[in-house]
Order: structure tokens, then C-alpha cells, then sequence
């Protein structure tokens, strides 16, 4: 370890992307503590001890760092472009125009990146207006709405006025493009994926502070456990991450002139989880849709109250039977939906031929696409039981410990923060072996 960090600052150009990243993560987390104005600082501490307690806010605060329930400049974090990129992922699948651009390769793919900017903006600013209307509790005290359901004695945003509104909305608009500049300057001129690791950054930055809580609630002891739980959770994590499926490729050989080409065998890397930590963040967001949804309901009608118990009760509590199947089931039914997405069997059969490849045993074309298909399917299964279980069950064996739902999303934070990781030493790995050092990836 340590000769591969003495072997990264002896080549220049590698160490000077590497502290370029850091620099840059230094500013995305010092621009999480800039509040914006407009707002009573006072009146944060109540939205931050409500997010504490888990529900939506504590989902949203843990892709922004925390920055959402300080109202920062980026409060709303990275969130707006990933849900810009699934959009457009999707939208790919059913508009020919954008299928077109994907298929044009790096001119098409700077197209799509365009438009993911425009519908990021786009979609920063509805959110951070939807957040102006739910952080405002109205002109009558004790009155609560949106995420909070809980009485404020004073307003967040003290004048809710046209222009202040206006001000706050441009400003965390502006600072999700300049998070997102920030994101795809980290890609350009340091090392990793700039977006992958703001979210690295937010979800790491949350657990010393999870850490405090477990051990204030439950004392050393549930400590050691909670920890216990994230390296038993890291190591199955790595072990998965890493595991494929390899489909042997064989191309024919050709006689071009007194040459030979082809000839060779290679193979697919078909990954056992396949679509990462995306279908917990789709499960999760269509999982908090009816809390969203309940406390708008009229608080003095017996059946909006019956139906605000049920959904706090048995779909936010994480050791509720209701929670565990809803939950697990969705993270599964998107496993296949994003893998069906992000892969398909019918153009890699047609690339495999085009090339003039065949997998062994197997009549390219059609039947190659269902081979491929059915083996997707095969491993896919497994690789969503995983990432599910990886969900619940920390939060289900930490919840004893902690009052309230404080640790919901621990098991989003260990997937996210080992697959980042993973991935950014794989490219540090490669860029030491250019230059014939020995990585961290033995």
C-alpha cells in the first residue's frame, strides 16, 4: 500500500490529477456548508434533528452530504443529474432520434450529454421550487406541510415572497450546474468518474457522523457491532462486485493478400450485478412516493389519518414485514428493468457478428441472442437477491440499537462507497501499470 501511494507521486502527471481531485472535493464540501440566503438558520436545527429521525429526508441527505437540510448552495446535490441520466437512458429505449445519437459514438454521445445538462437545469429548478414551497410553513404558526409533519414555531424562509423565492431557486439551480461542471471537470482532468465520486464524497462524509449517533444511543457495544456489520457487508460487497460471467467470443480467421487476420478468442464480461445501486435509488424513490403523498392528505379526516399510521408505521420502518417485501421486491423488478435497459442481448448479438465473432456451440444471430439473454436473466437473479439484501439488512440488525430509523440507508452507503472506490482505484491501477509500477489491485 504505501509503495503503491510513494509510486502515484512519483509520476507528475498522475499526482497532479490526483490532487486535483481532491482540491475539487475540498470545495464541493466546503460549498455544502455555504447556507443560501434567504433563510433563518435558527429554524434549520428543527429540519436537521426531523432528518435524523430517517423518511425522505434522509434519503435526500444522503446523496447531498447533509447539504439539504442546511439549505447550502448545494443543497440538492447530484441527485438532479442522476435522475437526468436514468431519463435519457430510458428515453433512448423509445425515442429513435436519441437510439441514433448512441449509435454515432462520441458525436452522439456529446449530444446526449447536452441535452442531460438542459434537462438537469430543468429539473434543479423544479425541485429547488418544490423545496421553497415544502421548507415554508405558512403564515400560521404551528402549521407544517410537505416533508416535516411536524409543528415549526418559526419559518425557514421568513419572507415568502416572489423574489425571495426566486432568489433561493436560482441559487440552488446554480449550484447544481456548478456541481455539475465541477463533476465532469473531475472526469476531464483528475482520475475517476467526477460524478461517482461527489457521491462518493456526500455518502462517506455521513458515516462518522451515523457512527456518533449508534454509539450516544446504544453505548461501544453496538458500535463494534455496527462496524462488525460493515466490514462483513464490505468484503460480500467486493466479492460480487467482482464476479462475472465470461462468454467466450471466437472470431474467424480471414486471409487478406499473404495475411491472416482474426483468429482470436475473446470474451464478454456479463457482471453478476449488473445495474450497481441504481434500483435501490429507483425502489427507494417509488418506496417514499406514498409518505410524500400521505402527508398531504387532510389531517382532520379519520381515513387520511388511518392511512398516514399505515404508511409510517409499516412502509418507513425498516423492520416492518411491509417494508421488507415492498422494498425487496422493487429492487428486484428494477435489477431486471435497468439490466433490459443498459444491455441488450439483440445488438450485442448483431455486433458479435458484424465483427465476424461466434460464441463456441452457439449459431450467431438469433440463437446467440437468446443464449446471451437467458444467461443475463440466470445471473441477474442473484445479483438483485444481493443488492436487496445489502439494503435491508443492515438497517434491519442496527434498528434494535437506534431509536427512530437513523441507519436506513447504511446499506446504500457501504454499495456506493466500495463500487466508487473500486472503481477509481482500477483506473489509478491502470494508469501505474503504463508506466510499469505495481498497483493497488494485486
Amino acid at each position: 500500500m504505501l509503495s503503491s501511494l510513494r509510486n502515484i507521486l512519483r509520476v507528475a502527471e498522475l499526482r497532479n490529477k490526483v490532487l486535483f481531485t481532491i482540491v475539487m472535493l475540498a470545495v464541493y464540501r466546503f460549498g455544502s456548508y455555504l447556507p443560501i440566503p434567504g433563510i433563518d438558520l435558527s429554524a434549520l436545527q428543527q429540519l436537521q434533528s426531523q432528518a435524523a429521525t430517517g423518511g425522505v429526508l434522509a434519503f435526500l441527505q444522503l446523496f447531498s452530504g447533509g447539504a439539504l437540510t442546511r439549505l447550502s448552495l448545494f443543497a440538492l446535490g447530484i441527485m438532479p443529474y442522476i435522475t437526468a441520466s436514468i431519463i435519457m437512458q430510458i428515453l433512448a429505449v423509445v425515442i429513435p432520434k436519441l437510439e441514433q445519437w448512441q449509435n454515432q459514438g462520441a458525436v452522439g454521445q456529446r449530444k446526449i450529454t447536452q441535452w442531460t445538462r438542459y434537462l438537469t437545469v430543468a429539473i434543479a429548478a423544479m425541485q429547488a421550487t418544490g423545496l421553497s414551497f415544502v421548507f415554508y410553513t405558512g403564515s400560521t404558526p404551528g402549521k407544517s406541510v410537505g416533508f416535516l409533519n411536524s409543528p415549526f414555531t418559526t419559518n425557514i424562509i421568513p419572507r415568502f415572497d416572489v423574489w425571495h423565492v426566486l432568489l433561493i431557486v436560482l441559487t440552488l439551480t446554480a449550484g447544481t450546474a456548478l456541481l455539475m461542471w465541477m463533476g465532469e471537470l473531475i472526469t476531464q482532468k483528475g482520475i475517476g468518474n467526477g460524478m461517482s465520486l461527489l457521491i462518493f464524497a456526500s455518502v462517506v462524509s455521513t458515516l462518522p457522523g451515523q457512527g456518533g449517533s449508534i454509539k450516544a444511543a446504544a453505548g461501544w457495544l453496538a458500535l463494534a457491532a455496527t462496524i462488525a456489520v460493515f466490514i462483513a457487508a464490505l468484503v460480500a460487497i467486493v466479492f460480487v462486485e467482482q464476479g462475472q460471467r465470461r462468454i467466450p467470443v471466437q472470431f474467424a480467421k480471414r486471409v487478406v493478400g499473404r495475411r491472416m487476420y482474426g483468429g482470436q478468442s475473446t470474451y464478454i464480461p456479463l457482471k453478476v450485478n449488473q445495474s450497481g445501486v441504481i434500483p435501490i435509488i429507483f425502489a427507494s424513490s417509488v418506496l417514499y412516493i406514498p409518505q410524500l403523498l400521505a402527508v398531504m392528505l387532510p389531517p382532520e379526516q379519520a381515513w387520511a389519518q388511518g392511512v398516514q399510521n399505515f404508511v409510517n408505521s409499516s412502509l418507513i420502518q425498516p423492520d416492518s414485514p411491509w417494508h421488507i417485501a415492498v422494498f425487496g421486491l422493487l429492487i428486484v423488478a428494477f435489477a431486471y428493468f435497468y439490466t433490459a435497459i443498459t444491455f441488450d442481448p439483440a445488438k450485442q448479438a448483431d455486433t458479435i457478428r458484424k465483427q465476424g465473432g461466434f460464441i463456441p456451440g452457439i449459431r450467431p444471430g438469433p440463437q446467440t441472442e437468446r443464449y446471451l439473454a437467458r444467461i443475463l436473466a440466470r445471473i441477474t437473479l442473484p445479483g438483485a437477491l444481493f443488492i436487496a439484501v445489502v439494503a435491508l439488512l443492515p438497517s434491519l440488525l442496527l434498528t434494535r440499537f437506534l431509536p427512530g430509523n437513523q441507519v436506513s440507508f447504511s446499506g446504500i452507503s457501504i454499495l456506493i462507497a466500495v463500487g466508487v472506490a473500486l472503481e477509481t482505484m482500477k483506473q489509478i491501477d491502470s494508469q501505474l501499470m503504463m508506466r510499469n509500477y505495481e498497483g493497488f489491485l494485486k
